[in-house]
């Protein structure tokens, strides 16, 4: 058995900040059904505007897990930034104690303090970045800033940083990782939390869109690297040649909802689009059960947390040819990839699915077999354990 630190900005119930959350959550829920200990260090933000209102220390499905206090909201709104000034005295006593530290994510407050810390007391940790390794979209001259002051040494003290895919992998290499220091594990998911899926027609009969149409599911943060704007344009065109057929978005406003709005307004297809907040538990399993195909038309993205659980849900997926995605869309067997940006494939694709409802069933199946036989979170963590063990045995 280990003792296992794992550092991460934002921990259940804050569902809202994406992927890493259940990343972070579902690794430490199965360390611990394998009997080792695990404590995380997180912050107390819910979402990109407030608090948890929890007690700082708790115990999840066996987890410790420590709340910390953002010093600012604001910060966590503007810059993504989780300043917890109460981990420091905590890591300080506390750090020591541990057999492996895994930091989740990259440019953090917390990952600083915690590196800091283990490297004082000789504890090794890892890095997974959740591909936040590349300067890309806002504030990159605040990110290479960081880089030059911490995130470099953060890097070159890690025992091992964890690529989820082969191109997080070169983007390790492209900031002087050497090869022997990446391992590509990818995400895992729980197939035991889709086991028992809701029944078909419970979510279309809640926000009342009918039996007969057709439903483009899009399910993740809102925000402007998510190409909502190019599946919003495409879609114009698919209802063009299309009827009843009904865009669907689900998530929080990661600082894009307006704009989407306003763009939603100018091409006037509103009758056509809704947008949800964000759905968690029963009831997003509903949205995927009753939608016809996933859609994520990102930007970037270095691998999809959402894109898995349509596959448990046994849908098919339609996604960027970028990042991550390339690895886990087997293109014409579990979806089919477009190139970013391109709002005439991507048309062709919706419709290409959309009407043949044989072709897109058969995708579903495979893509249901695809993920058991690939990216259960049991086969992840078995890859993770050796890793610790690694570092353990090096420590």
């Amino acid at each position: 058995m280990m003792k296992i630190l794992q550092v991460v900005p934002f921990f259940p119930p804050a569902e809202a900040f994406g992927g890493p959350v259940k990343v972070a959550y579902q690794t430490a829920k199965e360390l611990v059904k394998r009997k080792h200990e695990v404590v995380v260090y997180t912050s107390d933000a819910k979402d990109f505007g407030s608090r948890l209102r929890i007690d700082s220390d708790n115990v999840i499905d066996g987890i410790r897990v420590h709340y910390f206090r953002n010093v600012a909201l604001t910060l966590v709104k503007k810059f993504k930034l989780f300043v917890t000034p109460q981990l420091v005295s905590r890591a300080k006593e506390e750090v020591k104690k541990f057999d492996v530290i895994h930091l989740h994510e990259y440019r953090t407050f917390q990952n600083i303090v915690i590196a800091h810390y283990a490297k004082k007391y000789g504890v090794p940790y890892i890095l997974q970045a959740h591909g936040s390794i590349p300067r890309i979209m806002a504030k990159q001259r605040l990110k290479r800033i960081y880089d030059i002051l911490f995130g470099y040494k953060l890097l070159s003290g890690a025992f091992t940083v964890i690529a989820l895919s082969r191109v997080e992998a070169e983007q390790y290499r492209s900031v002087g990782v050497p090869e022997e220091k990446i391992e590509v594990i990818p995400n895992g998911i729980d197939l035991s939390e889709y086991a028992d899926l809701p029944s078909r027609g419970c979510f279309r009969k809640k926000f009342g869109i009918k039996e007969e149409e057709k439903i483009v599911l899009y399910l993740g943060r809102i925000h402007r690297v998510k190409g909502l704007d190019i599946l919003v344009e495409a879609f114009a065109r698919v209802i063009e040649d299309l009827d009843d057929v009904r865009l669907v978005i689900v998530g929080p406003d990661d600082g894009y909802l307006s704009k989407l709005e306003a763009l939603i307004n100018a091409l006037s297809i509103n009758d056509n689009v809704l947008i949800l907040g964000p759905m968690y538990g029963h009831n997003k399993l509903e949205a995927y059960v009753d939608a016809d195909v996933y859609i994520l038309p990102s930007r970037y993205e270095a691998f999809s947390m959402s894109l898995l659980e349509a596959y448990a849900c046994g849908k098919p997926v339609i996604a960027s040819r970028v990042g991550g995605l390339t690895d886990t869309v087997v293109e014409g067997i579990t979806g089919l990839l477009v190139e970013t940006g391109d709002v005439r494939k991507l048309t062709r694709s919706m419709l290409s699915l959309l009407n043949d409802d044989d072709r897109a069933k058969e995708m579903g199946l495979r893509s249901k077999q695809f993920v058991k036989e690939n990216f259960t979170i049991e086969k992840v963590v078995d890859k993770l354990e050796q890793l610790y063990q690694k570092c353990d045995l090096k420590s």
